[in-house]
């Protein structure tokens, strides 16, 4: 079977992950997940104190940075799950804290450059699908399909809201909705690597589609290589 690689890329909260790790299984492609590699990196930086008063000591998580290790392992129903130094965070990293401080953390070129280099690694053997905000334009930028996935800031605050609620985790729609409002201005206007379309890409508005709606439509833009 040909092997291609898809890039997945589009605002927070958009479904880009669970899109992707549905079509990767589909497809029996590897899923990677970029965004979860950058929250577990502002995970580690929290951890060992380089995050403050909302100032990050650049200087200090970079003489770090070699000693932070992300992998991901599958669980038992064949998902994969995000480990920082052998450790399973897939939980920890969904959290609003380290929501509130990804953005500051993906603009930094050092923290960029380190984890582009992990993940073109990754896509050597092509046969993956990768989601984040800059897999079409920096990390993969050949690409055989490029999709870009977007939907309104309400409906994307409303289904965080509805995950941590499912969590359990007490928080407040506005503060969510302000969340991501936030990120999306940090992502699409960062010096390095901002959010943007690629002009191959083709965009996908899922703010009303069922996930059944969305498969389809994915499948239809897939089925053309093979």
């Amino acid at each position: 079977m040909k092997k291609i690689i898809i890039a997945i890329d589009g605002y927070s909260s958009c479904g880009k992950s669970t899109m992707a790790k549905q079509l990767a299984k589909r497809l029996g492609y590897v899923y990677i997940d970029t965004g979860a590699m950058y929250r577990a990196v502002t995970l580690f930086a929290l951890q060992n104190g380089f995050i403050a008063k909302d100032k990050i000591d650049t200087e200090s998580l970079h003489q770090a940075l070699d000693t932070c290790h992300i992998t991901f392992r599958m669980n038992e129903q064949g998902t994969p799950e995000t480990h920082l130094n052998g450790e399973n965070v897939e939980s920890e990293i969904r959290s609003l804290r380290v929501s509130s401080n990804v953005s500051p953390i993906a603009t930094l070129p050092f923290v960029r450059k380190h984890l582009v280099a992990q993940q073109q690694l990754m896509g050597r053997e092509k046969g993956i699908v990768m989601d984040g905000r800059d897999i079409g334009t920096v990390v993969f930028p050949n690409a055989e399909l490029k999709i870009f996935v977007t939907a309104s800031a309400e409906v994307r605050a409303k289904r965080r809201y509805d995950e941590l609620q499912a969590k359990g985790q007490n928080v407040s729609f506005d503060e969510i909705l302000k969340n991501v409002q936030e990120r999306d201005y940090i992502d699409s206007h960062r010096e390095v690597s901002p959010l943007r379309k690629a002009d191959d890409a083709i965009e996908l508005d899922n703010s009303h589609m069922t996930l059944e709606e969305q498969d389809e439509w994915l499948m239809q833009r897939v089925s053309i290589f093979f």
